[in-house]
């Protein structure tokens, strides 16, 4: 497909998704906490958003505020987000960031990519998912269900996985003021229809604008 293939096409995905998903919420349970997301973003690091959420729900009774989580006892916190994996990491980046967050930027999170990637285990996929939740900009959240359905939707080779290469070539698709809810819309799709291994093509209600649908039949 040329560029201007790929845009309709993806109009017509975006559409659709609205349908099947009318509200796009955000999987993880941040209550309107920027902070909470930043936090919870980096827990989600090769953890299921579902444990982040039954974890963080301890984590936010202990900690509610970035203040008391940057003066948290650090072996607290570890205990605390253990089940999340890579915890000794992930308890030190999240007090760090909360500790510079509270000090040096007045509690207020950057609204620019370069200045969310100054916070300590604030990568890409954390950054944008703040920078179109709570700023409403226009990016892409390319985790591991979205890099798999683009592909599978023949935005770009199936089985590509280049989260930087990829997110510069949706971006340059997605209609505008979409990203954001639509990466949402993407994340309760894979779980629903289009897994890793066992998606059924016939039942999805996607397969008629599916490339990978379209090779199977």
């Amino acid at each position: 497909m040329t560029k201007v293939e790929k845009k309709k096409r993806l109009e017509k995905i975006v559409a659709r998704m609205k349908e099947i998903y009318p509200e796009a919420l955000c999987a993880l349970e941040y209550g309107n906490d920027p902070w909470r997301l930043m936090v919870m973003g980096r827990l989600s690091a090769q953890c299921t958003d579902a444990r982040v959420n039954v974890v963080c729900r301890e984590l936010f009774s202990r900690y509610p505020t970035a203040e008391a989580l940057a003066g948290g006892d650090i072996s607290d916190i570890e205990r605390i987000v253990k089940p999340c994996g890579l915890y000794h990491t992930k308890a030190a980046s999240i007090k760090e960031a909360s500790r510079i967050l509270t000090e040096e930027m007045g509690g207020v999170l950057p609204d620019t990519m370069d200045g969310l990637l100054t916070l300590p285990g604030v990568g890409r996929k954390v950054a944008s998912l703040i920078l179109g939740d709570v700023y409403r900009q226009h990016v892409v959240v390319c985790d591991t269900h979205f890099m798999r359905i683009m592909g599978r939707l023949g935005m770009y080779r199936e089985g590509f996985r280049d989260p930087d290469k990829i997110e510069k070539i949706m971006l340059e698709l997605m209609p505008k003021g979409e990203g954001s809810d639509f990466c949402h819309r993407i994340v309760f799709f894979g779980r629903e229809y289009c897994p890793a291994r066992g998606n059924d093509c016939a039942s999805c209600p996607m397969s008629d604008l599916c490339l990978h649908a379209e090779k199977a039949t």
